[in-house]
C-alpha cells in the first residue's frame, strides 16, 4: 500500500519504492530504504512531513505515493 495511505502516527515499513532510478536515488538519499522505518508525523494540504532515521522530511504526495509500505 502506498505511503499516502498510512495514518498519522503509525510506524510502518518501507517494502519497495517506485519509480525512475533517479527518484529512488534521491528518497535513498533522504533515508527512504527498503526496510527502513516510516511515520507520518502530519499532513498539510497535499504535503506530508515523515518521520525517517530520526529527521523530520515533507514530500508532496506524489512523491509519498512513490514509496510502498
Amino acid at each position: 500500500m502506498p505511503l499516502t495511505f498510512a495514518k498519522t502516527g503509525e510506524e510502518n515499513f518501507i517494502k519497495k519504492i517506485n519509480g525512475k532510478d533517479d527518484t529512488k536515488r534521491f528518497l535513498e538519499s533522504l533515508g527512504f530504504v527498503v526496510g527502513g522505518r516510516v511515520m507520518v508525523v502530519s499532513e498539510l494540504g497535499g504535503n506530508m512531513i515523515l518521520n525517517v532515521k530520526e529527521s523530520r522530511i515533507a514530500l508532496d504526495k506524489s512523491m509519498a505515493s512513490r514509496i510502498l509500505i
